[in-house]
């Protein structure tokens, strides 16, 4: 077995769980990434941002990327939508090449990416517009989808008049609303609160539970890894490489109480000694000798 590959060595999966991933390895495979390289011009010289990159996600699965600052996270994912160009490897959406962004794919981001001048129902209907259909498909359609993240009350309604968690739901159903093969996310919940980001993760669990949509999740939050990802691909920094890839042994029906479970908490601390490794912590914990600028008469240790 090799290391993207990887069974978590440190937790017994129950029978349910490792039943749950053998019947994910047969269903058909929808994004393929070989060999994938990426390399940059700067005035140092070449840099490579990706080196040798490999995985498959199959259809249904939800495979979040995480790792260290710097490691490429966010240029994979712009290369799996067609925004950015990759420098060797391929790259297969249902075993065509990816060269440009698609309908097949859909986006989101973690800026709000509205069109403020829109309305909620607008902001859903203009690229149902711009792929062909009709206005009254696309109302239909759009309306269909913005009641399915929960904001039907809010159609009318133009961006500014939303919090940041209602805007990235618009985001998603945006992003939903052309059927793409695959949602493809890069750190959509970063911006927002804690108690907001963690609503939002039980919002789009139950969208991807009842939807046919595969899910490539983006973030360097280690906890919203473990939650919401069937399995979580560990890449290394400079340059990013694949580290490992996990199958979280997390049971689904995927539940806020489970954050606190053994299978929970064990598998956030292999995902911490791979990113922070023990000497690399020590390394960055040294520090520097700071002068004193007060003097209230008492010491704090």
């Amino acid at each position: 077995m090799n290391k993207t590959e990887s069974m978590p060595k440190y937790l017994e999966q129950s029978p349910a769980v490792r039943e749950r991933f053998e019947r994910l390895k047969q269903r058909p495979v929808i994004l393929d990434v070989k060999n994938l390289y990426k390399t940059f011009d700067s005035a140092q010289g070449e840099v490579t941002a990706l080196k040798d990159v490999s995985f498959q996600t199959h259809r249904r699965e939800f495979l979040c990327v995480i790792g260290p600052s710097g490691c490429g996270k966010s240029t994979l994912v712009r290369i799996l939508s067609g925004l950015e160009t990759y420098s060797g490897g391929q790259v297969l959406l249902d075993g065509n090449p990816v060269t440009r962004p698609g309908a097949d794919r859909g986006m989101v981001f973690q800026g709000y990416t509205l069109f403020p001048w829109l309305t909620v129902k607008k902001n859903v209907m203009f690229g149902l517009e711009v792929n062909g259909n009709g206005k009254s498909i696309a109302e239909r359609e759009a309306l269909q989808w913005i009641d399915l993240v929960g904001l039907s009350k809010f159609a009318d309604h133009y961006p500014h008049q939303l919090s940041g968690g209602m805007k990235q739901r618009v985001a998603i159903a945006r992003a939903l609303a052309n059927k793409p093969r695959i949602l493809l996310m890069d750190e959509p919940f970063g911006a927002l609160d804690a108690q907001t980001r963690a609503r939002m993760q039980s919002y789009l669990l139950e969208i991807w539970k009842n939807i046919d949509i595969t899910v490539v999740f983006i973030t360097h939050d280690l906890d919203e890894a473990v939650y919401l990802a069937d399995r979580i691909l560990v890449l290394k920094a400079h340059p990013g490489e694949v580290q490992e890839l996990i199958e979280v042994p997390v049971p689904h029906p995927r539940t806020p109480e489970q954050r606190f479970s053994e299978e929970f908490i064990a598998t956030k601390a292999r995902l911490e000694s791979l990113i922070h490794p023990p000497k690399e912590e020590e390394a960055e914990m040294v520090i520097p000798h700071v002068a004193r600028l007060t003097h209230v008469g008492d010491e704090v240790d």
